[in-house]
């Protein structure tokens, strides 16, 4: 295990070593950052003594450089619009993007593993019928439109939850949070259903695809042979074994449900950092924009190694340092 832990350090350094060039790359295409500072008021001469200021006409070499080395000291650059560290304003609006992200993920486990087993143990069914054709559908329908398609049903017509923004927060954990207010809650659902449609079409079928492949196994018919109860085959043996699977692409996928907030929060107008990145970008926040691509990047990198850690605890015959028997 701790080799194992070694190897993936030096993985994950290469990993964000490569985001940060590319991060800190594609920055000088976005557009000149003082257009949105100082606006057209300023000459072209004090546009210059400003980018010089900035180290904006600098070698590429020489600002990655700068940057590389402000960065192994957690300084990632103050951001142009905020006036304060990137990495800062990127954690204000965290809380946010991690409570709908949290709360799309419930959603995702409590809906899809329910529905994939049952869709698996009952293949022929009408009700499997529905689920499937409910997830091929989910499936080729973007998630703006659900959310726009939920905000129409559920805010315009019936009036039952709000349409936008975050609602009222409190803090009895020691963090802003909406998850402790009735309001606060109402203001959730419908981003949450909205992100949570992006995965959980993937997710029942990928649970109701591995629980068919296990009941089809040997071990499986073995145990009907012996006479084992139903009940304890299906959901005993075969489910914890069809979790595995799930757990290796559902660990990533979730992971990366904070980068597919963007969408979602710019429909309902979410405060998170999804909507936080879109502004940056009209803004030229270049220092943000850098900041918010290395975060991503290491949550990628983070959850990859969580998963493969959680699949060989769920699962102690699986060799994670690769070297065999």
């Amino acid at each position: 295990m701790f080799s194992f832990l070694v190897k993936r350090l030096y993985q994950a350094l290469i990993v964000m070593f490569v985001i940060s060039l590319v991060a800190f790359a594609i920055q000088d295409n976005l557009g000149d950052p003082l257009r949105e500072m100082v606006g057209q008021s300023v000459s072209e001469a004090e546009r210059e003594a400003l980018r010089d200021e900035m180290g904006l006409n600098d070698p590429f070499l020489v600002k990655y450089g700068r940057f590389i080395t402000n960065a192994a000291h957690g300084d990632f650059g103050d951001s142009y619009f905020f006036k304060r560290p990137a990495m800062a304003v990127i954690f204000d609006k965290l809380v946010a993007t991690l409570e709908l992200v949290f709360a799309a993920t419930l959603i995702i486990v409590g809906v899809s593993i329910p529905l994939g087993v049952y869709s698996a143990i009952h293949p022929k069914s009408f009700f499997t019928k529905l689920i499937m054709a409910f997830s091929s559908i989910g499936i080729s329908i973007p998630v703006f439109l659900t959310a726009i398609l939920l905000m129409y049903v559920f805010s315009i017509e019936l009036g039952w939850l709000p349409s936008y923004g975050r609602g009222p927060t409190t803090s009895p954990l020691g963090w802003e949070s909406g998850l402790f207010t009735i309001e606060g809650l109402k203001h959730l659902v419908l981003p949450a259903i909205a992100l949570a449609s992006i995965m959980l079409p993937l997710f029942i079928r990928l649970v109701r695809s591995e629980m068919l492949e296990v009941l089809g196994s040997e071990y499986i018919k073995f145990a009907r042979a012996k006479g084992l109860p139903t009940k304890k085959i299906n959901y005993q043996h075969a489910l914890k074994n069809t979790m595995l699977p799930v757990i290796t692409v559902g660990g990533v996928q979730i992971g990366t449900m904070v980068a597919y907030t963007i969408l979602t929060e710019t429909v309902f107008q979410w405060p998170g950092t999804g909507a936080l990145f879109l502004e940056a970008i009209n803004r030229v926040d270049t220092p943000l924009i850098t900041a918010y691509v290395i975060f991503v990047g290491l949550i990628f990198v983070v959850t990859n190694t969580v998963v493969d850690l959680l699949y060989g605890l769920v699962n102690p015959t699986v060799d994670l340092t690769g070297k065999g028997a």
